[in-house]
């Protein structure tokens, strides 16, 4: 799943298969190349060998899913149009901005819906409602003054770190590990 602006910035990339980092960046390179150019009204579906790239743009983001040539693209069009609905939910009309600062909250609500890639939670106030109790309880365990965000850091790789403006792998006021 990608995220990116209409300029080609990765807003949130998350693979769910095992791929090197070169691969990575081939693959998002390739996404950048194909979908940014493409008129409105051409086919949101691009096959590429095995996969293909379903995507959708809302405002000024495009919500990407690299999927196998088997699946149903209506399906994958319609888990990504639940995945803006939740991140709208949580976000009240979510925007670029947010995910650059929340980029963490993004990836809670992403993970929350999606396992290994599979959509496991299709109720939009299921999702919102996980989220929520999880952020309650990170207020519970954390003492006064001490920096939380650290604690949601834990699932983060260290590139979303570093975009979130931490240092990757610190934790906690002391850093340490």
């Amino acid at each position: 799943i990608v995220l990116m602006s209409r300029q080609g910035k990765i807003r949130l990339s998350e693979f769910f298969s095992s791929y090197t980092e070169s691969q990575k960046k081939r693959i998002l390179r390739d996404i950048s190349a194909d979908v940014l150019p493409r008129q409105a009204k051409m086919c949101n579906i691009i096959e590429k060998g095995e996969y293909k790239f379903i995507y959708r743009r809302y405002a000024s983001l495009y919500f990407v899913v690299g999927a196998p040539v088997e699946m149903n693209e209506l399906i994958v069009l319609e888990q990504i149009h639940l995945f803006v609905e939740a991140l709208d939910g949580y976000f009240n009309s979510v925007c670029e901005l947010d995910l650059v600062f929340s980029l963490h909250k993004s990836l809670m609500i992403l993970f929350e819906m999606f396992i290994a890639g599979m959509l496991c939670e299709s109720n939009r106030r299921e999702v919102l409602q996980q989220i929520v109790e999880a952020e309650e309880m990170v207020e519970e365990m954390s003492k006064a003054g001490e920096d939380t965000s650290s604690q949601l850091d834990d699932g983060l790789s260290f590139q979303e770190q570093f975009q979130l403006g931490r240092k990757p792998g610190a934790r906690g006021p002391r850093g340490n590990r």
